[in-house]
């Protein structure tokens, strides 16, 4: 099984200052879709990973979070891809859950959703904490800078942050981190241990 885990706000969509709350707010970074595409089509399954720590302060509910992933499926199936699951953590950081990015607990239900060890397992996200529960579960770490480190990272010079955890790849976006994945798996194959 070839698998990619992506999280969301900031690397698929287009991150707030405050929270994405409905399905109206919740807008596509562009050549995200096509990106996630781009990998169906190399076959790889895409899992999507989330903090949705707006649940549990009370700023929506299941229901608008639902609505945002049918317009997420919606406009992905229009781009000819699709994501398999999507995993989410509906805790507020005070809370001490073991599934709020950084720790490891929404990639660790991944893997034993799937059976699946995932080790290599390429993971793209937009903040540290993606890639540190990453490390934790296995992954490989990637870092797009498309959401909360776009003006920051990266490209205008700036150093990356000190905690980014070691053998991050930095990547423009979504479509840059896409197409570093189909090619090298053209040139060596991941395999993932069922």
């Amino acid at each position: 099984m070839k698998l990619v885990i992506l999280d969301r706000d900031g690397t698929i969509n287009r991150s707030r200052g405050d929270y994405v709350t409905n399905a109206d707010e919740w807008e596509p970074l562009p050549g995200a879709l096509e990106a996630i595409a781009q990998l169906n089509h190399a076959g790889f399954h895409v899992v999507v990973v989330s903090n949705q720590s707006g649940l549990g302060r009370g700023l929506f509910d299941v229901d608008a979070l639902n609505a945002m992933h049918a317009k997420l499926h919606k406009q992905l199936a229009a781009a000819g891809g699709r994501v398999d699951a999507i995993f989410y953590c509906p805790h507020a950081p005070e809370e001490a859950c073991t599934c709020r990015m950084p720790q490891p607990g929404l990639l660790l239900q991944i893997a034993e959703r799937y059976g699946i060890e995932l080790q290599g397992v390429p993971m793209a996200g937009d903040r540290v904490r993606d890639l540190q529960a990453a490390v934790a579960a296995g992954c490989e770490p990637h870092l797009v800078l498309s959401g909360a480190h776009q003006d920051s990272l990266g490209s205008d010079g700036q150093p990356l942050p000190p905690e980014l955890p070691e053998g991050t790849r930095v990547h423009p976006d979504l479509g840059t981190f896409a197409a570093f994945v189909v090619e090298r798996d053209a040139v060596e194959p991941l395999r993932v241990a069922i």
